[in-house]
C-alpha cells in the first residue's frame, strides 16, 4: 500500500514543490521578499533550469520564450516586480502561451519589506487574465498544478497570487511525485506571436472570446468550494482571509474562491440564495466585493480597513458587528514585549559610507537595498527613494531644475539594483551630459533579501560558475571617464573621493567595495578602548553600530557582536580605540 509522504512547507516552499511535481522546465525571478524563497527552493531541483534575472522584466520574457519552445514555465517576483514586468505581461495577455506559464506575485499587505501597498489582483482584471489565490501551503503548491493544465488549456498565462503570510507561513502538504511533461511542439505563427499593431488588432477577438472562456471555466473551477454553515450569514472570501475567518467565526456559512478573477458570477448568486445576507471578507482594495455587487448580489458593509493586514480578531469583530453581536476586544500583546526597530549589521560596509555623507552634508537620493536603512536615526543619510534605480534618474532631474545640485548631492545605489536598473539611468546621465556623481555600493551580493547572486558575482543560482560582469567595465562602457573603486570601510579615502567627484564637470562614478559582513565567517577580530585615552566625545558612536553601547561616558564594545570592522577605530580622534587580531594559538 503505498503511503502519502506529508511534510510542512512554507507557501513558498509548496509553490516550488508543485512547479517541480508538475513538470516546470524553466523557473526564473529576481529575488524579492515575500517572494524570494520560490526560486531558491526551485533551484533544488537539477531537472529545472532555475536562474536569477538581471530583473523581473526579464525574468517574465525568460518564462514567455520557455513557454514559446513547448516547456512549463514560472516566473516568481514580488508585487512591485509585476510593475517591472507589466510590459511584457500585457502583450503576453494578446500572445497566449505554448507551454503552461505561471506568474507568481507575492503580495505584501502591511507593508512588511516594500515600499508599497497594493493588490495584484487588479492585474488579472487589468490584462484579462486568470488569477488563483491559495489560502495554506498545500493549495499553494496544488494550486500550481491547476495554474499550468489552466493556462495550456485556455492559452492563457495565469497569475497565482500569495501573500506574506501565505508565502511564509508553514502547514502540512502531501508530497507527489514529478510528473515529466515533453515539450509542446513549436509551431512559427507570426499572427499570434508577432505582436505589430495589425496582427495586435486581429488578436484583441480572441482576447475577449478567451475570456468569455475563462468565465465558464472559473464557475465549474475545483478550486471553488461552498461550506454550508449558519444560514444567517454567508461569507464570501480567498487566500489567507478564508484562514481569519474560520479561525474567527467557524460556523458561518463561506464561499471560498480559488479563483479570484474572473468572479463565478452563477456560483456567487447561488450562494447568495441559501443565507440570508453576504458579506466579503478581503484584504486590501473591495476587488472581490465590486465584482460581486455587479454580479448583482447586495453585500453587507464588513467596515473593513482598505490599508494593513487582516487577523481573526479584525475580522470576527466585523462578523460580529454585521450579526448585531457584541464585539469582544480584540486581543493586545504584553506591553512589554520590546520593539526593535531594523538596523545595519554591525560591521555593515555601507555604515561608513553614509556617515562621510552626513559628514558633508550631501544631499543623497537613495535606492532599494540594505542601505535605505541609512535612512533611519541616527545616520539619517537619504532625501528620498523610490524604486529600483531611481536614486540616478532622481539625481538627474534634480540636477536639471537646480544645476547646483550636481555638486550637492549623489546618487546610492546597490551593486544588485544596478544592475537590474540603473544601467539605463547611468546612461541617461552620461547622454545628457550630467556632472553628478553616483555611488555604487558593491557588497558581493543582493544582501537585504538573503544574499542571492546577480551577474557581478559569478555565479549562477544553482552554483555554476559564470562570466562576472565587471563594474568598472560596465561603467566605462556606458560613457563615464571618471570611475574609481574605494575601500567601503576606508572613510578618509572614501571622504577624499566624494570630496573630489562632486566638484567634476562631468558624470563620475565611485564604486565603494567592501563584502557584506555576513558573507564571512568573522575571525574574532574585535576592538577594545583605553579608557584614559578617551574623552567621551561619542565620535565612534555617531554611525549607530549595535555593537556599541554607552557607559559611564565611555563606549563599551560587545565583543561576540562586534565584528572588527575598524570603522570606530578610524573615527576615533584621541586613538583610545584600538583593534585587536585574533588569537593563532
Amino acid at each position: 500500500m503505498h503511503m502519502q509522504v506529508k511534510e510542512l512547507l512554507s507557501g513558498n516552499e509548496a509553490i516550488a514543490r508543485g512547479a517541480w511535481e508538475h513538470g516546470v522546465t524553466v523557473a526564473a525571478a529576481y529575488p524579492g521578499t515575500p517572494s524570494t524563497e520560490i526560486l531558491e527552493n526551485i533551484a533544488l531541483h537539477p531537472e529545472i533550469a532555475a536562474q536569477w534575472s538581471p530583473n523581473e522584466k526579464v525574468a517574465l520574457e525568460v518564462a514567455i520564450g520557455a513557454s514559446l519552445a513547448g516547456a512549463r514555465s514560472l516566473a516568481a517576483m514580488k508585487h512591485v516586480g509585476v510593475n517591472v514586468a507589466a510590459d511584457p505581461l500585457l502583450t503576453l495577455a494578446y500572445t497566449g502561451v505554448n507551454g503552461g506559464l505561471v506568474l507568481v506575485s507575492a503580495d505584501d499587505p502591511g507593508i512588511h519589506s516594500s515600499q508599497n501597498e497594493q493588490d495584484n489582483r487588479f492585474y488579472g482584471r487589468f490584462a484579462r487574465i486568470p488569477v488563483l489565490e491559495p489560502s495554506d501551503s498545500q493549495e499553494a503548491k496544488d494550486f500550481v498544478g491547476v495554474a499550468l493544465e489552466m493556462s495550456e488549456q485556455l492559452d492563457t498565462v495565469v497569475l497565482l497570487r500569495s501573500t506574506t503570510r501565505i508565502s511564509h507561513s508553514k502547514s502540512l502538504v502531501t508530497l507527489g511525485e514529478r510528473v515529466s511533461r515533453p515539450l509542446r511542439p513549436y509551431v512559427k505563427n507570426a499572427r499570434k506571436y508577432v505582436m505589430v499593431p495589425g496582427n495586435a488588432r486581429a488578436r484583441q477577438p480572441e482576447v475577449l472570446a478567451r475570456f468569455d472562456r475563462m468565465v465558464v471555466w472559473a464557475e465549474s473551477a475545483p478550486v471553488n468550494r461552498v461550506e454550508p454553515g449558519d444560514r444567517r450569514l454567508g461569507i464570501i472570501t480567498s487566500g489567507v482571509c478564508y484562514q481569519y475567518v474560520k479561525e474567527a467565526r467557524p460556523d458561518v456559512s463561506v464561499l471560498k474562491l480559488g479563483v479570484t478573477y474572473p468572479l463565478p458570477a452563477n456560483l456567487v448568486r447561488e450562494f447568495a440564495k441559501t443565507v440570508d445576507q453576504v458579506a466579503v471578507i478581503e484584504e486590501l482594495e473591495p476587488f472581490l466585493a465590486e465584482s460581486v455587487r455587479l454580479a448583482g448580489v447586495e453585500i453587507a458593509d464588513t467596515g473593513l480597513p482598505r490599508i494593513g493586514e487582516l487577523s481573526p480578531d479584525i475580522v470576527g469583530a466585523a462578523i460580529a458587528r454585521i450579526l448585531g453581536e457584541p464585539v469582544d476586544a480584540p486581543f493586545a500583546p504584553p506591553a512589554a514585549v520590546p520593539v526593535r526597530p531594523p538596523v545595519l549589521c554591525p560591521g555593515c560596509p555601507h555604515r561608513g559610507v553614509f556617515h562621510v555623507l552626513g559628514k558633508l552634508k550631501l544631499r543623497v537620493w537613495g535606492d532599494i537595498g540594505c542601505y535605505t536603512l541609512a535612512a533611519l536615526p541616527p545616520l539619517n543619510a537619504m532625501d528620498a527613494f523610490m524604486d529600483m534605480g531611481a536614486s540616478i534618474g532622481m539625481a538627474l532631474g534634480m540636477e536639471k531644475a537646480d544645476p547646483a545640485m550636481a555638486q550637492q548631492s549623489v546618487a546610492v545605489i546597490g551593486d544588485s539594483t544596478f544592475l537590474h536598473s540603473g544601467l539605463t539611468g547611468l546612461l541617461d546621465m552620461v547622454y545628457n551630459q550630467s556632472r553628478g556623481t553616483v555611488l555604487i555600493l558593491d557588497n558581493s551580493t543582493t544582501a537585504m533579501t538573503g544574499h542571492q547572486d546577480h551577474p557581478a558575482t559569478g555565479k549562477t543560482l544553482q552554483g555554476a560558475e559564470t562570466y562576472q560582469a565587471d563594474l568598472e567595465q560596465v561603467c566605462r562602457g556606458l560613457g563615464v571617464r571618471r570611475v574609481r573603486v574605494v575601500d567601503a570601510l576606508d572613510v578618509d579615502a572614501l571622504e577624499v573621493a566624494v570630496r573630489e567627484e562632486t566638484k567634476q564637470p562631468e558624470v563620475s562614478v565611485i564604486i565603494a567595495r567592501r563584502a557584506c559582513v555576513l558573507l564571512h565567517r568573522p575571525d574574532g577580530s574585535h576592538v577594545e578602548l583605553d579608557v584614559d585615552l578617551c574623552t567621551g566625545c561619542q565620535q565612534c558612536s555617531e554611525p549607530g553600530c549595535p555593537a556599541i553601547r554607552w557607559e559611564e561616558g565611555h563606549p563599551a564594545f560587545d565583543v561576540g557582536m562586534c565584528d572588527g570592522c575598524g570603522l570606530c577605530v578610524s573615527l576615533c580622534l584621541f586613538d583610545a580605540i584600538k583593534k585587536v587580531e585574533p588569537s593563532r594559538g
